[in-house]
């Protein structure tokens, strides 16, 4: 099947055994904006279909000699399923018109044409062909865009099918899950595989914006607007536009400023401090909390503003709930701190059943530090964690032994390893590449841990 970019020319093929009919028709929609081709026959269609891959409409005449229209609409389906076929019948009975669309054609228009009637028909398939084409560029970039994130559970990849059918469209998306779990990460993601990738990604912490200077960090200030505005600011819309705005620790925005950013988000319109004149701002809208999705309604939310930003909830689920991913997300560090000290660094078999135990109250942040703790530490090359180096870390920070789970992991750590290799090419549909990328290994080490695991 040919695959069409959004940004090539949209060309209509005209197909009519009438060679005056087929140039009225030419003219009048070149004079609309078109590009257009014409065939006087099947045969003649079918080559000049193969000499222009950017058609993406054929206006086919029903009754034509040697090849008739439903004949042509048969092979024009069979080099490309998706081409939307215009049927043209000088034959108005709805036998032909239903025979025509139960073969896959898009729609038909009687003859002596009307002009402005085909132009309708022909403008509303050229801007559904679009709209099918950028979704399916966005879902081919969202699949790249989600590669930097580290998972092999059922849990994140249900997370990633849900953030990647979010990131095709334009609505504001919440974010769930407790602290550290990567909820900045996902957004990135998402934003990343959106139509406004190539815009900016602005994170503002909430919770770090002092009360009485929200408004004006938000939505910018003008000169003289209060003691210290030596100058004009421009707030955190302004930045975000054409891009996201991420919007962390959402629950402890005040709720007299969720009114006022409820208001920018229905009106798009943005009034700095200071200024009575309004400018236009195009962005979206992720925001993240750690907190339960029942404690911001009402509580520290407004119910309008959280209607309106949790259009799409997405939770992330801690890190002690998929220990899969702790095995995996290890190894990932693992390997960037070997590349970061330019020397190996690898974990023990006590060491990873150690992290199997432990319930990480701090999610993956806390995994990566506790890592890049312990590589610290030490300077000997190459270095192997091991429980012990890991046990002290924990001891030193204040961790009670209470905190490391009571019971052993389910699974032994070669189980563990096992399951994560086969539900990473499951989740790569057999592509190792791909598959090593999810666990966050080289190739070359997938392949010796599939020997040693027999996963084949």
């Amino acid at each position: 099947m040919k695959t069409l970019n959004v940004s090539e020319t949209c060309r209509v093929l005209v197909v009519d055994d009438d060679a005056g009919l087929a140039a009225g028709v030419k003219d009048f929609l070149t004079q609309q904006g078109y590009s257009v081709e014409t065939a006087l026959s099947g045969e003649e269609a079918l080559s000049t279909y193969e000499r222009h891959p950017d058609i993406c409409v054929a206006l086919v005449d029903l009754m034509m000699p040697l090849m008739d229209g439903l004949t042509l609409l048969a092979e024009l389906q069979r080099r490309n399923a998706d081409l939307p076929v215009i049927i043209m019948t000088g034959f108005a009975t709805i036998e032909t018109a239903v025979e025509a669309m139960r073969r896959g054609a898009e729609d038909y228009v009687t003859k002596p044409l009307d002009p402005d009637a085909v132009e309708k028909k022909v403008r509303r398939v050229v801007e559904m062909w679009r709209l099918r084409t950028r979704v399916a560029e966005l879902q081919a970039s969202a699949g790249k865009s989600f590669e930097s994130l580290v998972y092999v559970s059922p849990g994140m990849q249900k997370v990633v099918e849900r953030a990647r059918a979010a990131a095709v469209t334009d609505v504001p998306v919440l974010l769930l899950g407790e602290t550290g779990t990567g909820k900045e990460m996902l957004a990135r993601a998402i934003h990343a595989a959106s139509r406004r990738a190539n815009g900016p990604f602005v994170p503002v912490n909430c919770a770090a914006l002092p009360r009485e200077l929200v408004e004006s960090e938000l939505f910018g200030y003008r000169k003289g607007a209060f003691t210290g505005a030596n100058g004009d600011g421009q707030g955190m819309f302004a930045a975000a536009h054409g891009g996201t705005l991420f919007l962390d620790e959402i629950g402890e925005m005040p709720k007299e400023i969720q009114a006022k950013l409820l208001r920018v988000l229905q009106d798009k319109q943005v009034r700095p401090v200071g200024s009575a004149k309004e400018s236009e701002v195009d962005l979206r809208i992720i925001a993240a909390t750690n907190q339960p999705a029942s404690e911001l309604r009402g509580q520290k939310m407004r119910d309008d503003f959280y209607f309106r930003i949790a259009t799409v909830i997405i939770e992330m689920p801690p890190l002690r709930s998929r220990p899969e991913d702790i095995l995996v997300l290890s190894q990932h560090i693992a390997q960037r701190l070997t590349e970061t000290h330019d020397r190996e660094i690898t974990l023990s078999r006590g060491a990873v059943e150690l992290l199997l135990k432990y319930s990480f109250p701090g999610n993956v942040r806390e995994l990566e530090n506790v890592l890049q703790s312990a590589v610290a530490v030490s300077q000997e090359d190459p270095q192997t964690v091991t429980e012990r180096d890991l046990r002290r870390l924990l001891e030193a920070a204040g961790f009670a032994e209470h905190m490391l789970k009571s019971m052993e992991p389910t699974l032994a750590m070669e189980s563990l390893e096992k399951l994560a290799i086969e539900r990473a090419l499951r989740i790569a549909n057999g592509n190792r590449s791909k598959a090593a990328s999810l666990l966050g290994i080289s190739r070359d080490t997938l392949y010796r841990k599939m020997k040693l695991c027999e996963v084949h």
